[in-house]
């Protein structure tokens, strides 16, 4: 096992970051980072902190025919035990079953809470009679409705005004909540999950994701915690006749954001053939109207919503649909989006889908030569292919990985001053534009490069070869269990200990569903299954898998 096998398998059994384990050591997260992919090693001083930090011992650490576990894994320290985890919010919002595990009640009060909290001295007003102004968008999914009235309920019931965007991309929102000076911004939708899941994801006034000691004390409302609050009584205050919010139409903020993106493009599209399969979801009045009117011959697919049809053998989580439409109908490119938008994959010209590790590379590669790289660097995550690193080493560009989610890779962006990160998964962030994934954008900056080079996709992505790769997802009873359980992390430990530095296994929590995700990445395709089984069979065998 490798010294950088170690340091994250120890890390991953403390539920602790990258960026936690660096601050614990007085270093920086990219060190963090590259002492796990085995680019480099810690200094003597860190490996003692290492060792003392997780109570191993340096022989255990720096030999590598030794394992990280002993009789007792995961109970070596205190740093060890599983994090309290937030109990409704996780990575990506509030995320659940409607009416089963998210509820119209608990997006009523969603709405109660951040009516209250963004007139209250905790959110930083002290005016008097302050009426919040909060904007709220939708994807296409049956019950997004639902919970739009509900929270719109909840926020007027408080005293804010609710902005009513109507069906339109997270991006969407949260250009609107930045550029129309709202107090923050409101997305319903499950992204790519299936219709019956839904969410709600929650904006500050920059458009960034929620901060989690607000989202915090948005839990603690919901649990009937008022003394959390500093609130006196059975329940937060009502507004009273003048003071009860309105709810306002706000098309007009959709169409702004319809019409900033398309100022971005430098290009006509005129001769282009450009395929959208906007999965039945909030991309379907968007996406065609944006491509349209920079002149492109579009082809359409997954635009036909009737509310339980979102992701459904469409999207960027099904591409096959796409895939055919671009080969049948001959066409340079097409672009596949999820529920909210913020996703974007693509497909070459030959039908060939290129993930979000080719268009990070394709887009870092254009940045740089423009001088608009900075740091020269780029942000992916630790699920991201070796291919890319291998591409962005061959072309002179350092990266930084972070745990997965495109709240983190924004985060790291803010904190390192880089312009552009992303995920495998098609959340590209490009920080001068955005501030998260926006697919549309993707899209329009993958076309412009299109456009400059007068080239193909597929040799735009040649650069980037992708290693074998397999990631299952596992449907479980109980996440932290599962990371914390000892017979789990001793098999985890021992088949990266087989790979050495032939490949890996990643073991992680969904932070928007009940499930964990198996990565395996090998130099063999047919070694990736394997090693997956292994792991799979120990988490099954130890009772955490949903029939």
């Amino acid at each position: 096992m490798t010294l950088g096998n170690k340091i994250m398998t120890l890390r991953a059994a403390a539920r602790i970051s990258q960026e936690e384990l660096a601050e614990k050591l007085g270093d920086s997260r990219q060190s963090v980072s590259k002492w796990e992919m085995d680019q480099s090693v810690p200094m003597l001083d860190k490996v003692l902190m290492i060792c003392e930090l997780f109570s191993v011992s340096c022989d255990t650490l720096l030999r590598e025919d030794t394992d990280v576990y002993g009789d007792e894994p995961g109970k070596a320290s205190a740093v060890n035990q599983p994090s309290e985890g937030n109990k409704y919010f996780g990575t990506d919002g509030f995320r659940g079953e409607a009416n089963v595990t998210l509820t119209s009640d608990q997006a009523y009060k969603v709405g109660r809470f951040l009516g209250w909290y963004f007139s209250s001295p905790l959110s930083g007003f002290h005016a008097p009679y302050y009426r919040p102004r909060i904007v709220i968008g939708k994807d296409t999914r049956r019950s997004s409705y639902m919970f739009e009235y509900a929270l719109a309920a909840g926020l007027t019931a408080s005293g804010a005004d609710a902005y009513m965007l109507h069906v339109i991309t997270t991006p969407g929102v949260a250009f609107v909540t930045s550029r129309d000076g709202f107090d923050c911004g409101i997305m319903i939708t499950a992204s790519h999950n299936p219709f019956y899941d839904n969410g709600i994801k929650v904006l500050n006034g920059r458009g960034e994701k929620l901060g989690d000691k607000t989202a915090a004390l948005i839990e603690a409302y919901l649990d009937g915690d008022l003394e959390k609050l500093g609130v006196r009584g059975s329940d937060l205050p009502f507004a009273k006749r003048e003071r009860i919010g309105r709810i306002v139409d706000h098309a007009a903020g959709r169409n702004r954001y319809v019409g900033y993106l398309i100022s971005l493009a430098s290009h006509s599209y005129k001769d282009m053939r450009i395929g959208l399969d906007c999965a039945n979801g909030a991309a379907w009045m968007i996406a065609k109207s944006v491509f349209d009117a920079l002149g492109a011959q579009t082809y359409v697919i997954g635009a036909s919503p009737d509310g339980v049809n979102v992701n459904e053998n469409c999207g960027s989580t099904h591409t096959d649909a796409l895939r055919r439409l671009v080969r049948e109908e001959h066409l340079d490119v097409g672009f596949a989006f999820d529920g909210d938008a913020d996703r974007c994959l693509a497909v070459d010209e030959n039908g060939n889908t290129v993930d979000g590790d080719g268009i990070i590379y394709i887009l870092a590669r254009r940045l740089k030569e423009r001088g608009m790289l900075d740091k020269n660097k780029v942000i992916a995550t630790v699920m991201s292919n070796g291919g890319l690193f291998r591409a962005l080493d061959a072309a002179g560009t350092e990266y930084e990985t972070t745990d997965v989610g495109d709240r983190f890779v924004y985060e790291r962006m803010q904190e390192t001053g880089c312009r552009l990160g992303g995920e495998q998964s098609g959340h590209i962030i490009l920080r001068k534009y955005a501030t998260t994934g926006d697919g549309l954008l993707t899209a329009i900056m993958l076309s412009e490069e299109l456009r400059d080079r007068k080239t193909t996709l597929s040799k735009l992505a040649e650069n980037v070869v992708p290693l074998p790769q397999k990631t299952e997802n596992v449907r479980v009873i109980d996440k932290a269990a599962v990371l914390a359980d000892p017979e789990v992390l001793k098999k985890y430990g021992a088949i990266n200990a087989e790979l050495g530095k032939k490949g890996r296994v990643l073991l992680r929590a969904s932070g928007t569903e009940p499930v964990v995700r198996i990565m395996a990445e090998c130099e063999k395709k047919s070694d990736c299954q394997e090693y997956i089984s292994k792991l799979y069979s120990v988490i099954k065998k130890r009772g955490y898998c949903r029939e």
